[in-house]
């Protein structure tokens, strides 16, 4: 990741400037993608292509296999839990989610599935949760906001 720490990026996404924010952003999910080098890109690929494709069951089964032989992989975790969430599997969405995070707690993107998986099951005060821990690693994401304000209008 050049000279740049993560804990460089965190700091800059709390920057004023949009554009270190974008950068920082990028630069965050780049290395979780790569975080297993070339091999763990490609699987994640592959299951993109097959996801593009509709074959969901197919993607499922190699992103369980990828997590299988790489457990500690937190964006395989993610994938599948965006999978799950796209299904509807909220609660399987949910588990993956709380993996990413014990692996990377300040994985924003876990974090904003974990709401949106709450806030579509009706569990608004864990919801928010989710939505404030995402906040507090990106605090200028909007969307976390304003879906934070949607499920406290909804208590």
């Amino acid at each position: 990741m050049d000279d740049v720490s993560v804990d460089d990026l965190l700091e800059d996404l709390k920057a004023s400037e949009p554009k270190i924010r974008d950068r920082a952003t990028q630069a965050l999910w780049e290395f979780w993608f790569w975080q297993k080098g070339i091999t763990g890109l490609e699987k994640l690929q592959q299951c993109q292509e097959f996801l593009d494709a509709g074959e969901i069951q197919t993607a499922e089964w190699l992103l369980t296999q990828v997590i299988e032989a790489l457990p500690d992989f937190a964006e395989a975790w993610n994938r599948r839990a965006v999978l799950y969430y796209a299904q509807h599997q909220y609660e399987k969405s949910i588990q993956d989610c709380h993996e990413v995070i014990r692996l990377v707690p300040f994985h924003f993107g876990a974090l904003h599935g974990l709401g949106l998986c709450h806030a579509a099951l009706g569990n608004y005060p864990a919801a928010i949760q989710a939505f404030h821990r995402a906040l507090d690693v990106q605090p200028h994401a909007l969307i976390n906001q304003k879906l934070m304000l949607e499920c406290m209008a909804l208590l």
